[in-house]
This record gives C-alpha cells, structure tokens and sequence, in this order.
C-alpha cells in the first residue's frame, strides 16, 4: 500500500576521505500527519490499543504487581540483547554474577546493563521528558563497562556507522553523516513532546522507533536503546502504566520480518508495512502480558495454598516465595538472608519446598547449590 503524504528520505553520497565514496541514507524530518490508504490499519490500531489499555489497567489492579515486574523486565532486556547476537537465557539473567559460566558473562553483563537502564530511564521520566538528553544519560548506563564501553557511552556519534557487512564498502544499510545526526535527534524530540500533533501515540511509537533505528544516533546500543524507547514512549504518554510489555520478544522471534519491515520504509517508503507489523506485535504482546500475569496470579494462589501444609514454617515459605517473584534462583545463603533464619533452618525449608515441587535444585552439586522457582520462570520461557 502506498503512503501518499510520507517520504522517508534520500540515499546521498559522502566520501570516505580516502580514495572511495559511500552511500549513506538521509531521513526526512517526521511530518505533523501522517496517513495510510488501508482501511485495516483502523482495525490493527484498534486492537493493538485495546490491548494495550487492558494491559496497563490490569498491571494497576494485580496484587503485588512490583514483586513481578523484575520479570518482565528480564523477559524484555534478554530478548532486546538476543536480537543483537546475545546469548543469556532469562533463568541466567536471574543469577548472581558468580554462577555465571566466565565465557558467557559479557553477554550476560549486557543484559544487566538493560534492566538498570530500563529502571534508571523510567526513573528519569519522573523529572524530565523523554528526549536526546534522556536517552543519552540512559545510553551511558546500558554500555557501561560492557563490550560497548569504548564506543563513547552517553555521546551522539562523531564518526559514521553502518548496519550490516564486515566493512562500510558491503554495509546493508548506512545511516546519516554525523553531522546530521543533531538535527534528525531535535526532530524526534519535537515529535516526541509536541502536543500539537495529533497523530495517535501507537503511530507515533511505530515511527519513533523507525526513526531513531535509522538515524542511528549512538555508534553501539542504537538497536537496544531504540526497543527501550518504544516502553518509555508508551509510559511517558500513560498508554502504559508499568514495564509490562515485552515488545522484544515478538521482534526476537519474527527477526527477519522485523528487520524487513524497517527495511521496506527506508528502501520503497512503504510505512504501512512497518506499521501493521508493529500494531500486530503490541496486540498480540499485550494480550499474551495479561494472560502472563493472570497465570501468575493463579500459581501464587496455588502455592501459597500448598504451604500452608508446613504448619510453623509457612510464614517463611511465604516469605522466601514472595521474594522469589523478583528472583526466581537462590542460594540458600541469600534464602537465609532473605528469611532470617539459621543456615540449617533455611536449608530444611527449602527441602521442604522442594518435596512440595515449589522449588527444583538445578545444578545436580552436593555444595553450593542453586534452587529456581521453576514453574514461575516457565511463564516467561
């Protein structure tokens, strides 16, 4: 289908300052409107926003909802960073940094990175709006430390970048010049914060995210931060009221399709294609989020029924388990932090929760052993 009102931009050419030249896309500045020819993108859009809105509402009305936000902030930066060739697994993403295998904790650091820089933007977006300013303070905390440490963290790009390909000769796709970058980011923060359009916010998020991928503004982190924009987009405009959606894992498992949509408006214009895929993964995202935590609901009411059965010990089950909804693996070190109890006490409770099959010892070890709240991390495989 075709837009008749949105151009993208133009493919332009740059020296390399060496003896060859390069094309590099620049985008167009975002319009005030945007329209679409399809009739079924009414449809798509009112969907998408009905689930969305059940969404938030529901994340309002769960119980406790904070003890499984950690979660779903684990489902959503394990999926962003697997996008980018990561390759933590959530029960991983929940493990102290010593019970991770040596050669895997770069990976695993990024995804650590993730989830502080999804609660340190959310924090931020309490005093100021989500802006170039913003993302880049959240930019210094997601590759802090990590493979992309020297890759200047918190700083627009100064050098040119490129998607795809060993070198920029047989890049897939070259975003803007540095020196457009500036511009292109003030554009997203006018599209950002003006309250005069009155494009609907999951447009707005769509090419948002369309946008900030192909400016590319970061020279690592851009795909990761750019994820991260749509949840903070969507909290910032009260379309979502916690870190609820895991927007990554659709895009994780339709890969190709993903990266063919963004392609498709770059190369043909064609930002219906990108639209429709994004309106389908927050409809089908969200939906799947409220059937998440309604399964969460249900199994907490299944076992903390169960633990009334250990009589005096129940209060601490209760207790351990609560606190097993942020982080489903423990030690019995941190399990005796947790309950206040003797390390001999502790391990005879967790026993007991094991024979309950609440909890499931996982590394076969007679020492230093690790228990996981396994049916709860399974909502989240």
């Amino acid at each position: 289908m075709e837009n008749y009102n949105f151009e993208a931009g133009k493919f332009m050419t740059a020296s390399s300052g060496t003896d060859f030249e390069y094309k590099y896309f620049m985008p167009n500045f975002l319009p005030d409107k945007i329209t679409f020819n399809d009739p079924n993108m009414s449809l798509l859009l009112e969907e998408a926003t009905q689930n969305l809105g059940e969404l938030s509402a529901y994340s309002k009305l769960v119980p406790n909802v904070e003890f499984f936000i950690k979660m779903h902030e684990a489902k959503e930066a394990t999926a962003s960073s697997k996008i980018e060739g990561t390759k933590t697994e959530i029960d991983e993403a929940m493990m102290d940094e010593e019970n991770i295998d040596p050669e895997r904790r770069d990976d695993w650091l990024e995804v650590q990175n993730y989830i502080k820089a999804m609660r340190f933007a959310i924090g931020e977006l309490e005093k100021y709006p989500l802006a170039t300013n913003l993302l880049k303070s959240t930019h210094k905390v997601l590759i802090a430390g990590a493979r992309g440490e020297y890759k200047t963290p918190g700083e627009i790009r100064k050098t040119q970048n490129w998607i795809g390909g060993a070198t920029i000769r047989d890049a897939h796709f070259v975003p803007p010049i540095p020196e457009e970058v500036d511009g292109l980011m003030g554009d997203l923060d006018h599209y950002w914060n003006d309250k005069a359009l009155t494009t609907p916010l999951l447009i707005k998020a769509a090419v948002s995210h369309y946008q900030f991928e192909t400016v590319h503004p970061f020279l690592d982190g851009n795909g990761r931060l750019g994820r991260l924009v749509i949840v903070l987009f969507l909290i910032e405009k009260k379309k979502l009221s916690k870190p609820v959606l895991y927007l990554s894992d659709y895009f994780a498992k339709n890969r190709t399709q993903y990266y063919d949509a963004l392609d498709a408006v770059r190369f043909n214009n064609d930002l219906e294609r990108w639209v429709k895929f994004f309106l389908v993964a927050v409809a089908r995202t969200a939906r799947q989020s409220c059937e998440t935590l309604q399964k969460i609901i249900d199994l907490k009411a299944k076992n903390d029924q169960k633990i009334l059965s250990l009589g005096k010990r129940a209060q601490s089950a209760s207790k351990l388990l609560n606190m097993m909804y942020g982080f489903p693996i423990v030690d019995s070190k941190k399990a005796s932090e947790i309950v206040g109890l003797s390390s001999t006490a502790t391990n005879m409770l967790i026993s007991e929760l094991v024979k309950l099959g609440i909890l499931k010892e996982i590394t076969g070890f007679s020492r230093n052993r690790l228990y996981e709240y396994s049916e709860y991390l399974e909502l989240f495989k």
